[in-house]
């Protein structure tokens, strides 16, 4: 005769599905590729010393494209960084995340009005889950914009475009 999962549960069991278990390892271990272009680059930088620990959140940094699920773009995106963006993103495996950074990677800052090479928000380039603000933003920003990436992916709101 088969228990019933609230049966198995009062018995130490968990019964989840596995969509829920699959998202529950994803949020565990999110392991961002750093894109630096910018001022914002440093305040990345911060929040993966010591004073702030990331690892304390699953966050592990990785140097390759090939490596990470998550890539953090920091700072202000060029026209000529575009195409570089969009190739390191097609690199990474599915499930990708992408947090946008910065004024400057969200909607292009004070460049884009005046310059006629600056990108207005990295989001015209490849799909945001999160936005970051700030110019620059703080280490407690980014580690907020972590957090609810992680709540999107509890959740199951994220809806990727291919």
């Amino acid at each position: 005769m088969s228990k019933l999962p609230h049966q198995l549960e009062r018995e130490g069991v968990v019964v989840t599905k596995l969509e829920e278990l699959l998202n529950w390892a994803r949020l565990s271990s999110l392991w961002p590729m750093g894109f630096g272009l910018a001022c914002c680059a440093i305040e990345f930088m911060d929040t993966q010393s010591g004073n702030f620990d990331l690892e304390r959140f699953g966050v592990f940094p990785r140097p390759s494209p090939r490596q990470s699920d998550v890539m953090i773009v920091a700072g202000t995106v060029t026209f000529k960084m575009a195409e570089r963006i969009k190739i390191l993103y097609e690199q990474m495996p599915e499930p990708r995340y992408v947090i946008s950074m910065g004024s400057c990677s969200n909607c292009g800052g004070p460049y884009w009005q005046h310059g006629y090479h600056v990108v207005k928000g990295v989001d015209q380039i490849i799909p945001v889950d999160v936005y970051v603000q700030g110019c620059p933003p703080r280490p407690e920003a980014l580690i907020g914009g972590i957090l609810e990436l992680q709540r999107k992916i509890k959740s199951g709101d994220l809806v990727k475009q291919a």
